[in-house]
């Protein structure tokens, strides 16, 4: 649950710049701040197209606009000057185009992360944040690898970062996310069309936006750790089956993609092994000692699962059903 007077206390009167601010996250974490005491938000990304729709939308002078890419370090310097906290969602994401471009995701997720990292440092901005994936646990696919490597880099410390903290925070799947499994699956079962199933085995963890922006705050208290939400998960034939009985629509088996795993994992035995449970959070240092002997992966196969009926409520709730 946000507690949106402690967010207050800790946004008031800051300036926060979030990378990739364009995309869901930048989206709701910008519509939760813009109900905050916070002094500015500057939102970077590619996309002025998206830039101006957000400015018509969000007419706030506290707002800020910057046109830019996380690949120019000019730029990164440019956009943290005077910022108090950074919260870094810029990547890309794809994964089917990332296999087929794996050079272009290394000069955005990892090159670009460095970038925002070093001009951070150099700044002085207080905390930043960067915002991770289950994908980067135990990679099979570029997109993952390369998020393990943005990871690394923030938490590493052998670079004096003077006043600058990092933190990570992991998640899976966002309900609404642009380009996630359930406003696509949403869009073709309005339609009409069959819901494609890789396989029906397939399990995915589950979030939500506010969750996730609630994550992303606890975070802050956590620097130099990897912070993830204690969350449940849900097979995605069940989804289909939801869609399937409100639209009318079938289900077709496609098969596995190139880099999709049947189970995504948020935190590895050895992350596990290392994690401490404060309420719903997992919170991991990888420079700890094990405070557990045994342990296994967090994954979204052994995560609690989400009912069916809470997963219907979520869903009207969040405008997908």
């Amino acid at each position: 649950m946000l507690d949106v007077k402690k967010i207050d206390d800790m946004v008031s009167g800051k300036t926060i710049l979030i990378t990739g601010g364009t995309g869901s996250f930048g989206r709701a974490m910008l519509k939760f701040l813009l109900n905050t005491s916070v002094k500015n938000i500057r939102i970077l990304s590619r996309h002025e197209d998206l830039q101006v729709q957000m400015k018509r939308e969000y007419n706030d002078e506290r707002i800020q606009f910057f046109i830019g890419d996380v690949r120019d370090y000019t730029r990164c310097l440019e956009v943290t000057r005077n910022v108090d906290i950074v919260f870094h969602a810029a990547a890309l994401k794809q994964i089917s185009e990332i296999e087929r471009h794996p050079m272009e995701a290394i000069k955005t997720n990892v090159i670009g992360t460095y970038n925002i990292k070093l001009a951070c440092i150099e700044n002085e901005v207080s905390n930043v944040v960067g915002i991770s994936t289950d994908k980067a646990v135990k990679p099979i696919n570029v997109y993952g690898m390369t998020k393990a490597l943005d990871e690394r880099i923030l938490l590493n410390r052998e670079i004096d970062s003077k006043k600058t903290e990092f933190s990570i925070v992991r998640y899976g799947n966002v309900v609404g996310s642009r380009g996630s499994v359930i406003p696509y699956w949403f869009d073709l079962a309005r339609k009409g069309m069959q819901l494609p199933l890789t396989d029906e085995r397939m399990t995915r963890f589950w979030i939500t936006l506010n969750e996730a922006i609630e994550l992303v705050f606890f975070s802050l208290k956590n620097p130099w750790k990897i912070v993830v939400k204690n969350c449940k998960s849900f097979a995605l034939i069940d989804l289909a089956k939801i869609y399937s009985e409100k639209f009318g629509v079938k289900t077709v088996i496609t098969g596995i993609r190139p880099g999709e795993k049947l189970h995504e994992c948020l935190l590895s035995d050895y992350e596990m092994r290392k994690a401490r449970l404060i309420g719903d959070f997992y919170v991991v240092d990888l420079n700890e000692n094990d405070i557990r002997k045994d342990a296994e992966d967090f994954t979204s196969e052994n995560a609690e699962r989400i009912k069916e009926d809470e997963m219907k409520k979520i869903l009207i709730r969040e405008g997908f059903l």
